[in-house]
């Protein structure tokens, strides 16, 4: 049985009446005749309601470019994005996580969540998992983290004990902890080091914070992944130079890339991708310093994958 944080003395608390009164608890102005109203109107009330979010956002951009910034210099060191979650904010956690290797070629571990539920949760609903306070106390262990790394807690009520439970081991260890919420002052504001709140209020369904809380810490993770792996130096301008050509489209996009950056024409740019081994960043070093896939790998490899770098390194004679 999942054992609950949900007591009298824990930060959680069984008050309930706080818990009815958070803001994504409530129901959305307008919408208590929602069951009787024509289609149209409630397409449009979910739109609506989702045009709350880019609001919301930019007025956690402070808190969203403080934590870019501590990403990037632990992903730097070595370091971890480890994301945990319960619910939608773990499936969410989840996507973002699996696509940052092929976006920018960097190692599956780098980027993780840690979901409530386990495998079961990443498919059907364990709403009974995110009170499980052993299991995110085992869970976390298996992590070893360090303090490299950084544990990104999100939770749209704030109130997660899964969540809570996941940034206090995290603190133990020594990692930097953030949250992201939909609900200002609540415990996990506390458990974090960086706290982004995005103050998205309440949903057209009152309580469903699948709806307009999750759209918004879905972008808030694009934000912290992406702007953290260009400040990294993990992409080339705006092109994402550490895909991997695995399939067609890939390999079209792989050398519409070299392409663009370079100059060169599609068949050069597709002989460099197959003497690099479709790897794009090496390719795209080979064409812009004249150099072969070995030294274009050993040029990356001293500047952790930097490709900007890497050519400045090459354009001055230096060789691996």
């Amino acid at each position: 049985m999942p054992q609950s944080r949900d007591d009298p003395g824990s930060p959680v608390g069984d008050d309930r009446d706080t818990l009815n009164r958070l803001p994504t608890e409530q129901i959305r102005p307008g919408c208590e005749d929602l069951d009787l109203r024509p289609v149209d109107d409630v397409v449009g009330l979910l739109l609506d309601s989702e045009g709350h979010v880019p609001s919301a956002l930019h007025a956690a951009r402070a808190q969203l470019a403080a934590a870019v910034r501590e990403i990037a210099a632990r992903f730097a060191r070595g370091g971890r994005l480890v994301y945990v979650g319960a619910g939608t904010p773990g499936r969410i956690a989840l996507l973002d996580a699996v696509e940052c290797a092929p976006t920018f070629g960097v190692e599956p571990e780098r980027v993780t969540a840690i979901v409530a539920g386990g495998d079961e949760a990443r498919e059907s609903a364990a709403e009974d998992a995110e009170d499980d306070i052993a299991q995110a106390r085992t869970r976390l262990a298996e992590a070893e983290l360090t303090s490299e790394d950084v544990v990104v807690g999100i939770t749209a009520s704030g109130r997660t004990p899964f969540v809570l439970e996941g940034l206090a081991i995290a603190r133990a260890a020594g990692a930097t902890t953030m949250a992201v919420t939909n609900n200002p002052g609540q415990p996990v504001s506390a458990a974090a080091d960086h706290v982004i709140e995005l103050r998205t209020g309440p949903e057209v369904l009152a309580g469903s914070t699948r709806l307009t809380a999750g759209t918004a810490q879905k972008v808030a993770l694009n934000v912290l992944s992406t702007a953290s792996m260009v400040r990294w130096g993990r992409t080339y301008g705006g092109w994402m130079v550490g895909v991997q050509a695995t399939n067609g489209k890939l390999r079209g996009r792989a050398v519409r890339i070299i392409q663009e950056i370079t100059g060169v024409d599609p068949a050069t740019a597709g002989d460099a991708l197959d003497a690099a081994a479709q790897e794009t960043q090496t390719a795209l070093v080979m064409v812009l310093l004249g150099v072969d896939a070995g030294t274009a790998r050993g040029l990356l490899k001293s500047t952790d994958g930097r490709v900007r770098d890497a050519v400045s390194r090459g354009d001055t004679g230096e060789r691996p």
